[in-house]
């Protein structure tokens, strides 16, 4: 477990690119010196092969650590510092829990660099999200619910990491604040809905580590300003 932990364990700020997504080589340049900790690349849809060969090849210019987030079979690329394995918690659809790991598990399990591979427990917690109707994730869980599952994933699937995704809307603080404090063992990351400098702060009071995407590709000058944001904010205990 220290050797899954040593990549990622100190992240605070992660900048996540999407291989279905055109970034121009100059706003790239810009978003791997931009200090951040890492660049996660993954994606719902649209991920492929070959644009996840294509992004990753242009990321590795930089001594950036890159990771890939890896969706779906055909984005199964080698060549990244740490891959992360996406399990749903809150579907009722056993496939993206286990289905599809175990079917990709029987194909390439002998392969895996499993000492740079994790496990990534996800909350999908915005019903509009591609994420959500992909694997009819139950988007609409309260607070006794966020405990329900952090202590499944945490205490007693012991996952490495739970990430609370609200991808395209920012999520509600107090839930996520709610479930860092009961986290005992894992590393909460949350991503959605960032836009600036303020909506980073109070991401990265209530979790451990902050996931910025999808304003890269809308305001570039505004991603960059979370990086600075988040790295003076302490990690909330």
């Amino acid at each position: 477990m220290e050797l899954q932990q040593a990549i990622y364990k100190d992240w605070r700020h992660v900048f996540k690119l999407d291989p279905d997504r055109e970034i121009s080589d100059e706003h790239l340049d810009a978003v791997c010196m931009s200090g951040t900790d890492a660049i996660l690349v993954g994606g719902s849809t649209g991920v492929t092969f070959d644009n996840t060969v294509d992004l990753m090849s242009r990321i590795r210019r930089y001594e950036v650590p890159c990771a890939l987030e890896v969706s779906s079979e055909e984005a199964a690329v080698p060549g990244f510092d740490h891959y992360f394995i996406p399990l749903v918690l809150n579907t009722d659809r056993a496939e993206w829990l286990a289905g599809r790991q175990i079917g990709a598990l029987r194909k390439f399990g002998a392969f895996i660099p499993w000492e740079n591979t994790a496990a990534e427990g996800y909350l999908i917690l915005n019903g509009d999200a591609e994420a959500a109707k992909l694997t009819g994730a139950c988007s609409t869980l309260d607070a006794e619910d966020i405990t329900a599952h952090i202590y499944m994933a945490d205490r007693l699937m012991h996952l490495p990491i739970i990430y609370m995704e609200y991808s395209g809307k920012f999520g509600d603080m107090a839930l996520v604040k709610q479930a860092s404090r009961l986290v005992t063992g894992a590393r909460l990351f949350y991503g959605g809905g960032i836009d600036g400098a303020d909506k980073a702060r109070q991401a990265a009071e209530a979790a451990h580590t902050v996931i910025v995407g999808n304003v890269i590709y809308d305001d570039l000058e505004a991603a960059l300003t979370t990086v600075t944001a988040v790295s003076e904010v302490p990690v909330p205990k």
